[in-house]
């Protein structure tokens, strides 16, 4: 996994948090500048316009870009490789309360460990455990059981 996290992106508030504390897991950190181009090779990208996620994406590395939806365009302008854009599947509702007066985000956004979650387990790599420390961990399990079985 490349979790690639705008530098501008406030830490307190980054639901991937409390996976930096995780050695055990196989996490590649990229703290993206705008102004940086940052090679990741042959991965596959979780982007909201990209085909469907499957099993069959599993033999990439997975690449999550967490920044806000307004400055996704500009990051990946700055992230060089062979880039397989997949999606979620429809459905998944979030858990993370939104509350942004300045801007509105997609129906379908998700928290970036939501996402992360989601991810692994259409991957066939489920591990719930990625949500240790997730306040709204409970609620996400809950109203995406159907989307999310193993």
């Amino acid at each position: 996994m490349i979790l690639l996290r705008l530098d501008k992106e406030s830490p307190n508030k980054c639901s991937l948090t409390p996976l930096r504390e995780r050695s055990e897991l196989p996490i590649r950190w990229i703290h993206a500048r705008l102004e940086v181009v940052h090679e990741v090779g042959e991965v596959t990208l979780l982007h909201p316009d990209g085909e469907l996620l499957g099993t069959a994406d599993a033999v990439r590395p997975l690449l999550l870009v967490d920044c806000s939806w307004r400055d996704l365009p500009r990051v990946l302008r700055r992230v060089h490789g062979d880039l397989h854009p997949r999606r979620l599947p429809e459905g998944l509702r979030t858990a993370y309360p939104r509350r942004s007066k300045i801007f509105t985000d997609p129906a379908a956004g998700l928290a970036s460990v939501e996402a992360l979650h989601a991810a692994q387990c259409l991957l066939g790599r489920r591990d719930d455990s990625l949500l240790d420390g997730y306040r709204w961990r409970e609620d996400w399990l809950s109203r995406n059981a159907g989307l999310l079985a193993p």
